[in-house]
Order: structure tokens, then C-alpha cells, then sequence
């Protein structure tokens, strides 16, 4: 299963190309002016160290130089790893000029909405 999500609240939006394989998910994620590769995370889902009757999971994540998409990787591939209870391997890349804070904060926002977006089409399928 081959889909792509994006979000649409109209700033910062961001797409994910998803790809099932076997149980595993593999998901890229860009958006902005110059979509690209900036950070891989790799995240395996494993019981919760706090309590053992919740899914959790622990990532590593590889970041390019100059590149700040590591922890949108992580927090993603984490979430999805969790949730999803399967291996999952995020890559990120993501670019706009100048963006501040408040930037920031709508690409974070649009990151856990596309991470649900996520979560809710694999559980459908």
C-alpha cells in the first residue's frame, strides 16, 4: 500500500508519501521552497518503560548537517512506531525562508496532524 497525505490548513503545510512494507512503514516528509532529505529517523516499537501495558518506542535518527529536521523525524517515526505497533523509518525535509517562531510552532502543529493522518489511513486499510 502506496498513498500521500498532506495537511491543508492553508501555512506551512506539509505532504508524507507513505509506503507499507510488509507490516513496516516507510514515510518521507517535505514541504516548503526546497523540499529535500535533512533527517532520517529509525524508530522500533517496544512496551513502555513507564508502564509496560502501553506501546512505546525508541528511534535514532541521522541528521545532514546544517539541518534541523531531526527531531520532526523522530518525534514522527516514534509516534508512528507506537501507535502503529510495526518498525518505521521517517525521512524529513523541509524548507521555507526566514521562518520564526511562530512558524515554527504551525510546522510542528501540521507535523502531529500529518503523523495522525497517518496513523488514521493505515488503520483503515
Amino acid at each position: 500500500m502506496d498513498f500521500i497525505v498532506k495537511t491543508e490548513t492553508g501555512a506551512y503545510d506539509l505532504h508524507a508519501a507513505v509506503r507499507m512494507i510488509g507490516a513496516d512503514v516507510l514515510v518521507a516528509v517535505w514541504g516548503g521552497q526546497q523540499p529535500h532529505i535533512g533527517a532520517v529517523a529509525v524508530a522500533q516499537p517496544r512496551p513502555s518503560l513507564k508502564d509496560s501495558t502501553r506501546m512505546s518506542a525508541t528511534a535514532s535518527v541521522f541528521c545532514f548537517p546544517g539541518h534541523k529536521e531531526d527531531e520532526l523525524a523522530k518525534a514522527t517515526a516514534t509516534t508512528l512506531a507506537a501507535k502503529l505497533n510495526t518498525r518505521t523509518v521517517v525521512t524529513a525535509g523541509i524548507h521555507w525562508n526566514n521562518l520564526d517562531a511562530e512558524g515554527i510552532r504551525t510546522v510542528n502543529a501540521n507535523s502531529r496532524q500529518l503523523t495522525a493522518l497517518i496513523i488514521q489511513r493505515v488503520s483503515f486499510e
